[in-house]
């Protein structure tokens, strides 16, 4: 009964709550893993962008990991430093983790005009032109084995960065992601989330459908992926907790709010995405579920289980 009263309220909800995307929620990230913290000028956007490296055990020659973060990523600092174990998580494993300050609402792509709010925005070129060389010659980034994973608007990020890059990645994880971005509904929550952020998302891939919001669905590129190793996970909102739980007399409406419509957008995108992966000649892993919820503790898990069945296998490490 609840599943299907979440079900029925995502269309309205998807665009209404899409501020909620990647809200930071729960878990605590504590410092084992031998760490870097620099910055690097970005041509691209005329600026300095933070990066906290985790550096590869052993030293290189070594693969890399970039790891993305949520819709209000921080100028400052990362969700996944802040609400997670990654720091702990990677310690001794063979592999540079970059993990980028920055980037809140920007789909960490490039954008065809600059934005009043969020100025010149060249994500894409950062991640993949401007920063792979300083992996290289400061921390020993082989340079061909790479992956990337996000969650929330970072797994779409993710999916397409793999997606125009399939020379550059060998491996992509997308946590709670919405890989069918230009589809209506989810269209319109991606520009609901952008314009949260004080940016406008007309200036980053035009009036939708455009030319621009179509080469930015994961879903119609998918047949880039071939071959490639792939994780998609996501929940499908429902009420695994009584304060989720609309029938619930210990029911939560902010709780709901922020946690499982946006879960059951991603979980209705990601499935509609898999099988396509799939008849693609992609190497899919999946994790999609009814319970799971928006929140980081949920990511974190998927991040443990995708690096140990997607990501290190393709990148020759563990």
């Amino acid at each position: 009964m609840a599943i299907r009263r979440t079900r029925a309220l995502i269309v309205g909800l998807v665009a209404v709550l899409a501020s909620g995307l990647a809200s930071a929620l729960t878990g605590a990230g504590i410092a084992h893993a031998d760490s870097a913290l620099i910055s690097v000028y970005s041509p691209s956007m005329d600026k300095h962008i933070s990066v906290k490296v985790l550096k590869a055990a052993g030293g290189g020659p070594a693969p890399t990991l970039y790891l993305l973060d949520g819709l209000r990523a921080p100028d400052n600092n990362n969700g996944w430093l802040i609400e997670t174990d990654v720091e702990s998580f990677f310690a001794g494993k063979h592999v540079n983790v970059v993990i980028p300050f920055g980037g809140g609402g920007t789909f960490y792509s490039d954008w065809q005009r600059d934005d009043p709010k969020l100025g010149r925005v060249k994500w894409e070129t950062f991640l993949t032109n401007e920063l792979p060389p300083v992996m290289a010659s400061q921390f020993g980034s082989d340079g061909v084995n790479n992956a990337v994973a996000g969650l929330s608007m970072s797994g779409t990020s993710a999916l397409n960065l793999a997606i125009h890059r399939p020379d550059f990645y060998k491996a992509v994880a997308s946590y709670s992601g919405y890989p069918t971005a230009s589809s209506p509904g989810f269209a319109q929550g991606i520009q609901v989330s952008v314009a949260q952020m004080g940016g406008n998302a007309s200036n980053m891939w035009g009036f939708w459908p455009s030319p621009a919001w179509i080469r930015n669905d994961p879903l119609l590129n998918v047949g880039a992926l071939r071959g490639k190793s792939v994780y998609i996970s996501s929940g499908a909102g429902a009420a695994s907790d009584p304060t989720v739980d609309p029938d619930s007399d210990h029911f939560d409406p902010v709780k709901f709010s922020q946690t499982v419509p946006l879960e059951t957008a991603a979980g209705l995108s990601s499935r509609t995405f898999v099988p396509a992966a799939q008849r693609a000649g992609a190497k899919v892993q999946t994790r999609i579920t009814d319970e799971g919820l928006h929140t980081w503790n949920y990511w974190q898990e998927r991040l443990h289980e995708s690096w140990a069945g997607t990501i290190a296998p393709a990148l020759g490490t563990s």
